[in-house]
């Protein structure tokens, strides 16, 4: 082990050891995302995306506290310090790594296009054309459909992806696009029985990101080394398989 080596575990010891003692609030969406993160019939938050942050907060020897937040003012609550960390299944892109900074990715899907059953079509900007297509505010999936659909479909942007989905089952849509794991879990259910997933948009990593990371504070690198050492840890030892099986058919990592 070299010198520069010792050091830099000796200074994420030191950063761990002063996080622990403080508690972390970890903002989600205060707006059901399920299996991500929904509200049981307790009022407890449950989900994938809950277990995930508890076994990171676990590894990293954070003392992490859930705190809902509504999605469009995420961010925002984050850089004004009503909140420490944002585990909300929020994508790396380029646009907001100039506002705050991000954790290692612990989750990374594709996105795609969901419509009726009895509706021909793919997810390509040439089948859109003239539909009209539902998309959730302020996510990847909002500028996605602003820069690749615009020309060939109406765009009806919604608060919660929860909205879309209702709107596209009562037909006032002709689809919606979402995160595939999400969207899955939709089309699974009864209220989603007259919908499937048309397949997977375009890849743009500048607009789609780079996987799913935990958002911190420009500058808050005690914070984002203690949550990649947490990332990090569930990865290696098989935790966020193990999650991930009790949710999922397929790896989403």
């Amino acid at each position: 082990m070299t010198l520069k080596t010792i050091l830099a575990a000796a200074t994420l010891a030191a950063l761990g050891t002063g996080l622990a003692a403080q508690e972390v609030k970890i903002g989600i969406a205060a707006e059901p995302y399920p299996p991500f993160a929904s509200l049981d019939s307790s009022g407890t938050w449950v989900g994938w995306e809950v277990d995930v942050i508890d076994a990171v907060c676990k590894a990293a020897d954070l003392n992490c506290v859930i705190t809902p937040v509504a999605w469009d003012g995420i961010i925002p609550s984050l850089t004004g310090g009503q909140i420490d960390a944002i585990m909300a299944s929020m994508s790396i892109t380029e646009e907001r790594l100039k506002t705050i900074d991000f954790s290692d990715a612990y989750y990374n899907t594709p996105t795609v296009v969901v419509a009726d059953k009895a509706l021909e079509m793919d997810a390509s900007p040439e089948s859109l054309t003239g539909k009209i297509i539902g998309v959730q505010a302020s996510t990847i999936h909002q500028a996605y459909a602003q820069e690749y659909f615009k020309d060939a479909a109406e765009i009806r942007i919604y608060q919660t992806q929860d909205e879309a989905n209702q709107d596209l089952v009562a037909g006032r849509i002709d689809a919606t696009q979402a995160d595939s794991i999400a969207m899955a879990d939709f089309v699974s259910t009864e209220a989603g029985a007259c919908c499937e997933i048309k397949g997977n948009v375009a890849d743009d990593p500048a607009i789609l990101g780079l996987g799913v990371g935990a958002g911190v504070r420009k500058g808050d690198d005690a914070l984002r080394a203690a949550l990649n050492k947490g990332i990090a840890a569930i990865l290696a030892d098989g935790t966020h398989d193990a999650i991930t099986a009790r949710y999922f058919k397929a790896s989403i990592y």
